[in-house]
């Protein structure tokens, strides 16, 4: 593996989101209401959201994290936490499926 020690500390949060049909526009403005919730939180690193090709009303939300304490802690126990659920919540067709991955190769 060819990764520097900054590379190996960063945690991705993959949220793989379904919307509801014909809700996509209002859910990536709620997004980008809720850009900034993140970007505060402690150990968010950056927050993109992208839309799938063939499905437009799947995406994934990926945010780069220090630890999944941030995540999982830090974040999912604040109230900017249920500020983004309340923005975006009523769009989801289902629960979001989340993961975190870190990068093996580069």
């Amino acid at each position: 593996m060819n990764q520097t020690t900054e590379e190996k500390l960063v945690v991705y949060e993959m949220a793989h989101i379904d919307v509801i049909p014909g809700k996509e526009a209002e859910f990536e403005a709620g997004v980008s209401q809720a850009v900034p919730l993140f970007k505060r939180a402690r150990g968010c690193r950056n927050v993109e959201l992208h839309r799938t090709v063939e499905q437009p009303d799947h995406y994934v939300l990926v945010v780069q994290w220090d630890t999944i304490e941030d995540h999982m802690v830090h974040f999912r126990e604040s109230a900017d936490f249920q500020e983004w659920r309340k923005l975006v919540g009523p769009f989801f067709a289902k629960p979001p499926v989340v993961n975190h991955t870190e990068v093996a190769v580069r």
